[in-house]
């Protein structure tokens, strides 16, 4: 069973040459029912980022705190 979360980052970030905005919201499915999309590694925020928008989770060194999370089903 997934679950569906809509990701809206907290603030403006600058960094690594990545710009990521609280506009920049995104939803996402988890592969397993879990309380937090985070949970392996946000692999599936990152590769929703990257389609949307092509921003770089990664190299914009994102960490959970960088975002608020709202479980949607």
């Amino acid at each position: 069973m997934s679950k569906v979360f809509k990701i809206t980052p907290k603030r403006v970030k600058r960094s690594n040459g990545q710009v990521l905005t609280p506009e920049m919201s995104v939803i996402v499915t988890t592969q397993i029912s879990t309380y937090t999309p985070f949970y392996n590694g946000a692999k599936e925020i990152q590769a929703a980022y990257m389609r949307q928008y092509g921003f770089d989770y990664k190299k914009a060194c994102c960490t959970p705190s960088d975002f608020d999370y709202q479980p949607l089903d």
